[in-house]
């Protein structure tokens, strides 16, 4: 099959893994009904006409499918990498060769090419930013003041990138609408539980071919990314550690029935660590020197900066790579440290991130909240905004839908005495 000739600019690896692309995309679309039900809407309705849109995404085939709705949409999009690990380089060949999309993107594109694309997206300049991590935001704000009477406003799907959005309001610079997509609950609970807890496992295995079973496995941070690593590890027949800094998430660790302690005592009994907080050196050069020989340390949170790589490798004689994504740091104490993954997202870097079964609530709750922000225009205060609860439970009823799965309605009787006070028990 003949592919349709590039016409769009592009900064991809190789053109030529395209048909690889496309066959991927499909596969992964298999998995992914209710965007393809989004995607055939916006391709009638256009709600996106004459908007510039850039995202800032993982290129995978799952973030491929909502490119493409994007585009039906109408939506003139550039995309870029947000992690230089994750990019799939067949997928961004297809969505360039076969769907006309600028795409700038290559999996293992250095620091200055990543923010040089960075600039590409700013350069379009976009009336809508899809952000992971915030940081095209961030150039925005603080180099670009010059765009932001054209922008509309921003989606964003990572805890990272919302702390990020929530500082920049406290400091007064967010003065345009975001649309706080991880918090959704057909986001959080299944992408960052189900499919992180999935994803991350099959990083580490792919990377190491280690057995899980009888490992004692230390998770860093017990939010919903923590959660669905902690669960998915048990599983495995891992002895589960939790690592935690708020209270309240300990107690819930307890009672799921994971032993909770400080770093400093789970350090030098962890055969595996894994980091999943979104905060910074939350592994550190006092927890190295304590470890077992030969422990292994990854991170699943989207920056790789929880790991405390640069003291590490002071501490170390000789680095040396092992394995694909796997590298051995020899400690002056005789030691070894095992890193996967360059500490940065392992189920991206040695996977192909979560299961396109979850992206597609994500994904819709991304293509939905740039069509809110477009019908909203003008109408929202500055800020972070959740999505509407309205479309939250419709993307979970497409969902239930296409898995052919019914459920109750109430009758007209507890309609009734669910909205009155006079009629008690």
């Amino acid at each position: 099959m003949v592919a349709t000739p590039i016409r769009v600019k592009h900064e991809v690896k190789d053109e030529s893994l395209a048909l690889l692309g496309k066959q991927r995309i499909e596969w992964a679309g298999r998995e992914m009904p209710v965007l393809r039900q989004i995607q055939e809407r916006f391709a009638k309705e256009k709600p996106l006409d004459g908007i510039k849109l850039a995202a800032c995404c993982h290129v995978t085939t799952e973030t491929a499918h909502l490119a493409i709705a994007l585009k039906n949409a109408g939506a003139d999009a550039v995309l870029i990498a947000s992690n230089p690990l994750s990019t799939q380089d067949d997928v961004a060949a297809s969505l360039v060769v076969d769907h006309g999309i600028s795409v700038y993107a290559m999996k293992g594109e250095d620091e200055e090419t990543y923010l040089r694309h960075v600039e590409i997206a700013l350069d379009h300049k976009p009336n809508i930013i899809i952000d992971d991590g915030s940081d095209v935001v961030a150039t925005l704000v603080k180099n670009r003041q010059d765009q932001l009477p054209e922008l509309i406003g921003t989606t964003e799907e990572t805890t990272t990138g919302i702390v990020r959005l929530r500082a920049m309001f406290n400091d007064g610079v967010l003065t345009f609408p975001a649309m706080n997509v991880n918090d959704a609950d057909t986001k959080h609970f299944f992408d960052n539980r189900y499919g992180t807890g999935q994803s991350t496992l099959d990083g580490i295995i792919r990377a190491t071919n280690v057995l899980l079973a009888g490992k004692t496995t230390v998770v860093v941070g017990y939010g919903w990314c923590g959660k669905g690593t902690a669960l998915r590890a048990r599983g495995l027949g891992a002895n589960v550690v939790v690592t935690e800094i708020d209270p309240v998430r300990a107690i819930e660790a307890i009672m799921d029935g994971f032993r909770v302690m400080p770093m400093a005592e789970a350090a030098p009994i962890g055969d595996l660590f894994i980091t999943v907080t979104g905060n910074k050196h939350v592994i550190r050069g006092e927890h190295f020197d304590v470890m077992k020989d030969g422990a292994i340390v990854c991170n699943s949170g989207h920056f790789d900066i929880e790991i405390d790589l640069e003291t590490l490798g002071k501490n170390s004689d000789d680095v040396k790579t092992v394995r694909p994504f796997t590298q051995q740091y020899k400690l002056k104490n005789g030691k070894s440290v095992i890193v996967l993954g360059e500490g940065r997202l392992i189920n991206l870097a040695a996977a192909e991130g979560h299961p396109s079964a979850v992206m597609d609530m994500s994904f819709a709750n991304q293509a939905l909240a740039c069509e809110y922000l477009v019908k909203n225009k003008g109408k929202l205060e500055p800020g972070l905004h959740s999505i509407p609860t309205e479309v939250d439970k419709e993307i979970a009823r497409l969902k239930l839908q296409a898995m052919g799965i019914g459920i109750d309605t109430l009758t007209a009787e507890q309609i009734e005495y669910i909205n009155s006070w006079t009629v008690g028990t």
